[in-house]
């Protein structure tokens, strides 16, 4: 039995009173005593007010999930302990802003008056928090000093000082063990998707912001010279789809995010991707819906959408990363597949990747680079629809002499004119099925299109997608079971599927949707499910609640 070490906490207040910069501090505060890190976020759509909260899951072992269950709760507000207190465990504690909140339980801590005091900002009331948590579970000044003073970019110093009379306001409880794993990076999914489509050669990204992809707009913007990237924000969706396909006829690797509502907007312009054999890689976010939904919150409802999205008899690749490291490394393949096949690629992620924050493998960083694409070379007449045999015809791009370069979303001859000739019609459909057939090939030959994991001699197999990946491997694990993650959803890996349930007796999905959209995937593809576990209150799993559900199945 594995000896785990592992610490759950929760910090929550109203928008605007900073728990989420708070929650991410403490968050590598336990980082730096060699912990993995899970954190979920959950807020409201305001800007001030509501209640937000994060939920940091420090542990000695992987993990990509909350839990239930938690041993600190940090109330900025009193809403904090109404709303949670019925988590705390019944050795938790509870530390609170005193100025705010009237209890005789926990430890109370005059933030806000330390703040007023030494002449900072309300919003450093959070920073005192932090510090009196550190101060609590044995965190030594120095270690706290030092992630502050990276963490916090403006008012530093005042923010120390802060921090320094809240820490020596009250007295330590316990003493934090120091795990001997190597402290890793922590990186959102967004950030994650960034670095991994820079690694692979992104040189433009376009995008409308939409929760929850707003953050990779930002993150790219804000490190445009080291990532070699130009990231521009446009007026809508309809624009950067088709500010993308420019881009891309013009020779530039691009990508392009959003989340369902702005997809959507996208979808004639992945059409028109598909019939010009433009690579352009797009990120759907996924929210919950329809319409605008709870924008702020999470679901996995966008699959049949996004593989049925455009119009036109076209396939397109897709893949549903379900962590912080598989969103970098698809990120990357998506983009490099893009443009080997000349195809719109598309990665669907969701709020709970997207903006949770992950221990990253910097191993997975070796795992990706820029592929070469198909060029012409020069050579001859220039014919952007070559027909050739595999359907994928050489590239060139305007300003190249001695070539003529047409894209259109009118059929067209091998030259890229119009027509409307029956034979000439044809001829192009069949080369873009070829061309399709070799996508489901190299699909086929990828051992990583599905991931297998827990008891591989179990008979009784979980199939999940996305981020339900994190708590249905835990709880799995837990029970015995085996869990089989599809990650590319087309083509689909027929092939892969079919060895992971080879010997199956019961197959049970879970999806964070109401209609169970992979299921209806998987029957296509003559596999049924047994028993289904479906939650779309558009809160993520627990592998506690999972277990529960499981061992009733």
């Amino acid at each position: 039995m594995k000896n785990t070490k592992e610490y759950s906490i929760l910090i929550g207040g109203a928008a605007g009173q900073g728990s989420r910069m708070a929650g991410l501090i403490i968050a590598k505060l336990f980082n730096r005593f060699g912990y993995n890190i899970y954190i979920h976020e959950d807020y409201q759509s305001l800007i001030k007010g509501g209640h937000n909260f994060s939920q940091i899951r420090a542990s000695s072992e992987e993990v990509l999930s909350h839990r239930d269950e938690t041993d600190f709760i940090l109330a900025l507000n009193e809403d904090t302990i109404k709303k949670h207190k019925e988590k705390l465990k019944k050795l938790g504690t509870l530390i609170f802003n005193q100025d705010k909140i009237s209890s005789s339980e926990g430890v109370g801590v005059k933030i806000e008056t330390i703040a007023k005091e030494s002449g900072g900002l309300p919003i450093m009331s959070n920073t005192a928090l932090i510090a009196a948590f550190a101060k609590l579970i044995g965190i030594d000044w120095q270690v706290l000093e030092d992630v502050l003073k990276k963490e916090i970019e403006k008012g530093i110093e005042k923010n120390l000082e802060i921090a320094r009379k809240a820490y020596d306001s009250i007295e330590s409880l316990a003493k934090i063990e120091k795990i001997k794993n190597k402290s890793r990076p922590l990186l959102t999914g967004n950030e994650a998707i960034a670095l991994g489509a820079a690694k692979a050669g992104l040189e433009v990204y376009y995008a409308y912001p939409m929760t929850p992809a707003t953050s990779i707009l930002h993150y790219l913007a804000g490190n445009t010279r080291e990532l070699n990237v130009i990231a521009s924000q446009l007026e809508n969706e309809i624009s950067v789809i088709n500010a993308g396909i420019g881009s891309a006829f013009a020779g530039k690797r691009t990508m392009v995010g959003t989340s369902g509502g702005g997809f959507a907007l996208m979808t004639e312009g992945i059409s028109l991707a598909a019939q010009s054999e433009t690579p352009i890689l797009v990120v759907n976010s996924q929210r919950s819906g329809p319409a605008t939904g709870v924008p702020t919150y999470s679901g996995q409802s966008d699959l049949l959408f996004t593989l049925a999205s455009g119009h036109g008899d076209f396939l397109r690749f897709v893949a549903a990363p379900g962590d912080a490291e598989e969103s970098f490394y698809w990120t990357g393949k998506l983009l490099n597949l893009a443009w080997q096949y000349q195809a719109p690629a598309i990665l669907l992620t969701d709020k709970d990747i997207s903006e949770g924050t992950f221990t990253f493998d910097e191993a997975v960083l070796k795992k990706v680079k820029k592929e070469k694409a198909l060029m012409w070379n020069g050579k001859g007449e220039y014919k952007r629809y070559l027909n050739k045999e595999n359907g994928i015809s050489p590239m060139a791009f305007p300003g190249q002499l001695e070539a003529i370069i047409k894209g259109t979303s009118y059929e067209h001859d091998e030259y890229g004119i119009s027509t409307e000739e029956a034979a000439e019609i044809v001829k192009m459909q069949d080369k873009r099925l070829r061309k399709f057939e070799e996508m489901q090939n190299v699909v086929d030959g990828m051992e990583d299109a599905v991931k297998v994991y827990g008891n591989l001699k179990s008979k009784k197999v979980v199939i999940c997608w996305g981020s339900a990946k994190g708590a249905v491997k835990e709880a799995a694990e837990n029970l015995g079971l085996k869990v089989v993650q599809p990650i590319v959803l087309q083509p689909f890996p027929e092939k892969q599927m079919y060895e992971a349930l080879k010997g199956a007796t019961t197959i049970v999905s879970v999806e964070l949707n109401a209609t169970g959209q992979l299921e209806q995937v998987l029957n296509c593809h003559g596999i049924e499910a047994d028993k289904r576990i479906l939650k779309y209150d558009m809160r993520p799993f627990t592998a506690q609640e999972l277990e529960i559900q499981l061992k009733k199945i």
